[in-house]
Order: C-alpha cells, then structure tokens, then sequence
C-alpha cells in the first residue's frame, strides 16, 4: 500500500460540488492499493501515518507525529499511485489492485484510523474529487508498506 502524505494547514475534498470532508491542521493522504495488499497493510500504513514524525517540535525539527499533535487525518483513494511510469509515455496500472478489493481496503485504512485517532475524514473511493489543500512547508513525504512475505521454514 502506497501513501503520499502532505503536511497541511488545512485540506477538503468536494465531489459535484459538494463539501464531503475536511480538516484544519494535519495530514492529507493519498492512499493507493497494490495487487497483494490485504487488511496487515491497511493497519500498517495506518500506524505509521499517525506515528511519522513530520511536525516541527519547539525547536523547529520534525519530532512530533499527527498523534502527538491531535490533528486532522484526511485519507483519499488514488490508485493512480500505483501506477507503472517506467516505460512509454502512458502508466500502467497493473500494479493496482482491483476496484473491489481497491475499495475494500481503502474503507479498512480508514476505519483502522478512526479507531486509533479522534479527527480523521475521508474522500469518496471511485468519485471525480476535487481536493483542496493548503501545504504547510511544503512538507510531502512517500511511505510504503508491502506485503510481508511468509516465513520460511526449513
């Protein structure tokens, strides 16, 4: 699972020009799902979007996370990150998971974070959005997790 995250003043998503999520200071997140990811994934970048140290301390230095700052958590489904630029002049998407399971498992990440944390919105998985943003820094950061391999056992 891929997560582009943004370090915001403040962030909102309408669709057919409509208000249907926003938050003042935190992160916005793209959330994109690869072929291979399951529920383990969703929980992991979950975990680590609310414990990545992005925000300044009071020296300045990024040492405190959304967590420790109880700011707002905008997730939004892109599988456009998933994307396979490598060659020719259009992406691929084979790398992205299908729609379903797409939805499925963008819908767990959002759930798993609003079990652990107060302020989270989310944008509409298949919908035209328009994402709004102020970036604070700018401060934008990739983050990955993929699937754990199986353990060996000789």
């Amino acid at each position: 699972m891929i997560a582009l995250l943004q370090r915001v003043d403040g962030a909102a998503v309408e669709v057919d020009s409509a208000p249907v999520a926003r938050i003042d200071r935190g992160l916005l997140v793209f959330l994109g799902v690869q072929q291979g990811d399951a529920e383990s994934e969703a929980a992991r970048i979950v975990a680590r979007l609310l414990g990545y140290r992005v925000f300044p301390d009071a020296s300045g230095r990024m040492n405190r996370s959304l967590s420790d700052l109880a700011g707002g958590l905008l997730l939004v489904p892109q599988f456009t990150l998933a994307a396979d630029t490598r060659r020719g002049q259009r992406p691929s998407f084979s790398s992205a998971a299908p729609p379903v399971i797409g939805e499925r498992l963008f819908n767990a990440a959002v759930q798993e974070a609003r079990r652990l944390h107060e302020t989270v919105e989310a944008g509409v998985f298949g919908a035209d959005m328009k994402v709004s943003l102020v970036n604070d820094g700018p401060v934008t950061f990739w983050l990955e997790v993929r699937p754990q391999s199986p353990e060996v056992s000789i």
